[in-house]
This record gives structure tokens, C-alpha cells and sequence, in this order.
């Protein structure tokens, strides 16, 4: 496919955007793209068909473009945060130009992703399915709760191994490859931060059940 798009076949690369779209906007919502999850694919999938000629005959296309994803939304994520730092200083000046007011640490409005801080505040996990059960209901909505605890509870690096081998399904080969790490690294983050799951959530709510594989 990749080769029919660099021969300049336009619609191979329509057909790799709508097969790839879904897990890109997926990736950018579990970063933290929040609102401005589309915009980033859009945006991810100009600059992956900009850099086609410098894609690898015979690698993997999906966890190469998974990479830009997660670099646009960091880039995105950054911007978002100077932007907010910016009106807040504005609307810090302009209350005492006006007589000592002084708005909240956020500002007024503060909205889009990383409206709580520029860190990373946890993915959008589906929520809890409103016709099932109360009782089973509830106790899925605790469940996921608990989890993006401990996921926030996890360094980067091993948060970043668990959302993309358990949350977007990637194989050890993909996640390795989309964050640029060795496959030994992503079994070793991987463990660790299992280890710290099941610490944090018990044996029966760890991601990745038995551990890694």
C-alpha cells in the first residue's frame, strides 16, 4: 500500500487513513488530546504522508504512524499548555489593572486537553454501559477508576508500554517499534509496570492478567 501511495496512487493513502484512523484517534485520546484528538490525527496523518519518503521498505506502517500520533499530541499537549500559561498571565495583569482582582491559577475558561496541568491526567476509558445491571454498573465504574489511578500511578515510560500493548492491542513487535525501544525494554517496562498494577489493583483487576508475556 505504502508503495502505491509513493507512486502516486492519492487514493492508497485515502485507504490507509481510514484504516488507520480509528487507533490513531484512540492513541491521542489515551495521551490526553481530549477535544483536539481529531485535529492531531489530521494533522499526524499530513505529516506521516509528508514523510513517506523517508519510511523503511518492509517496516510496519501502523506502529511508524502511531509514533507521529503520539508526538503531534505531545506537540499539541505542550502548545495548549503555553496557550492557557499565556491568558493567564494576561488575565492576571488585567485584574490588577483593574483593582487587585486575581483569577483562579488556571484562568477563566481553561478548557481542551491538559486543562488540569500539562502532565498526563489518564485515558478516556469507556465509560460504564447505563443499560447493564446497577449493582455491575457501579462496580465497573469503581473498577475503571481504580485503574486510571494506578495507570497515573505508573512513570511514563511504563504507562506509555501498558497503553500500547493492552490498550490499543499492539504486539510486543508494534509497541516496540512505535515508541522506538527495543523489544527487551518494552518486556522489562512491561513487567514492571504490571508488577506495580497488580500491587495497586489486586491480582484480579491487573492489566494483562497473568503479566507479561
Amino acid at each position: 500500500m505504502v508503495a502505491r501511495v509513493r507512486a502516486g496512487e492519492t487514493e492508497a493513502y485515502a485507504e490507509l487513513v481510514r484504516a488507520h484512523a480509528p487507533l490513531a484517534h484512540r492513541l491521542a485520546i489515551l495521551l490526553g488530546a481530549g477535544a483536539e484528538a481529531e485535529d492531531v490525527v489530521q494533522t499526524a496523518f499530513i505529516k506521516a504522508y509528508r514523510a513517506l519518503g523517508s519510511f523503511r521498505d518492509g517496516a510496519a506502517f501502523r506502529p511508524w504512524l502511531l509514533r507521529i500520533v503520539a508526538n503531534e499530541t505531545k506537540n499539541t499537549m505542550r502548545a495548549s499548555a503555553r496557550y492557557r500559561a499565556a491568558r493567564e498571565r494576561v488575565a492576571v495583569a488585567e485584574g490588577l489593572r483593574r483593582g487587585g482582582e486575581r483569577p483562579g491559577v488556571m484562568g477563566v475558561g481553561a478548557t481542551g486537553p491538559g486543562a488540569a496541568g500539562p502532565g498526563w491526567t489518564g485515558p478516556e476509558l469507556p465509560a460504564a454501559n447505563a443499560d447493564a445491571d446497577p449493582a455491575a454498573a457501579a462496580l465497573s465504574a469503581e473498577r475503571r477508576e481504580e485503574l486510571l489511578r494506578a495507570l497515573r500511578g505508573l512513570r511514563e515510560p511504563h504507562r506509555l508500554v501498558v497503553v500500547h500493548r493492552y490498550l490499543l492491542d499492539l504486539d510486543e513487535a508494534e509497541t516496540a517499534a512505535a515508541l522506538g525501544i527495543p523489544r527487551g525494554t518494552v518486556k522489562s517496562r512491561l513487567s514492571r509496570a504490571l508488577t506495580q498494577l497488580r500491587r495497586e489493583l489486586g491480582e484480579d483487576g491487573a492489566v494483562g492478567g497473568g503479566g507479561a508475556p
